[in-house]
């Protein structure tokens, strides 16, 4: 009977702390739709009624468009996302960068697959807009846990409508790597986190099934790329470049 309350207990307090803070959701918007310089803030809605940020930067001459994901509990303008988007876009892409699910401030990473579902909402919306911009192409490019999410979305999309994925910084394995039908490009720190080095391999044996794809190490890279966004970026760009046009 105490281990059925424990396990009971357990998964209360997992669920508790696992409700998308939708408060500080709003605080990060407005904390950064002032000083965004690149794009303009869009929200889009999801079937729930509810609606959430990202910063759409269009360009007249692009062919194709990507969706820029953010990491654990940040924004879509924060750290390495701003000039993934800012230089995907200056260098001939419609970006759109999306406001992932956030949780408390404290939350692990453990804590956030109950929010998948509506990230893949988000995502699928997010595709959704580009698409509605006559771009003939959409790629995603995600950062961390924003990785993490973007593979269950594509697990779970009967039609994702996605043409290419990079992978920045993903901790452990690609999820049913069998339902991936894109090119996946797994990219990361030479000094990134344990979870990400020490299944490098893993990754790069799945990858070996997946037609197009690749995995990339960068040289001193940690898990932000602090000091090497222009190289995250030229890696990024070099792939898209590849697969979209």
């Amino acid at each position: 009977m105490q281990r059925l309350f424990a396990a009971i207990l357990a998964i209360f307090t997992t669920t508790a702390l696992a409700q998308a803070d939708y408060t500080r959701e709003k605080r990060w918007a407005d904390e950064i739709t002032p000083t965004i310089i690149v794009g303009n803030p869009v929200n889009l809605s999801l079937a729930s009624g509810r609606t959430f940020l990202a910063i759409y930067a269009p360009n007249e001459k692009a062919k194709s468009g990507v969706v820029v994901v953010h990491g654990l509990g940040v924004h879509p303008d924060w750290g390495l996302i701003n000039p993934l988007r800012s230089q995907l876009n200056e260098q001939g892409y419609a970006t759109l960068s999306v406001q992932m699910p956030v949780l408390a401030a404290d939350a692990r990473g453990d804590q956030y697959p109950p929010v998948f579902p509506e990230a893949a909402e988000r995502l699928s919306a997010a595709v959704a807009f580009l698409r509605a911009k006559d771009l003939g192409k959409v790629a995603i490019v995600s950062h961390s846990m924003g990785s993490r999410m973007t593979n269950y979305f594509l697990n779970h999309s009967a039609d994702p409508r996605v043409d290419a994925w990079v992978s920045v910084g993903i901790s452990g394995i690609f999820i049913e790597p069998q339902t991936l039908k894109l090119p996946v490009l797994d990219l990361f720190g030479e000094a990134d986190q344990p979870a990400v080095l020490s299944n490098a391999e893993l990754r790069a044996d799945a990858l070996r099934n997946i037609r197009g794809s690749m995995q990339i190490q960068v040289a001193g890279a940690d898990h932000f790329f602090q000091g090497q966004e222009t190289e995250l970026v030229r890696k990024v760009r070099q792939f898209l470049d590849a697969k979209l046009r």
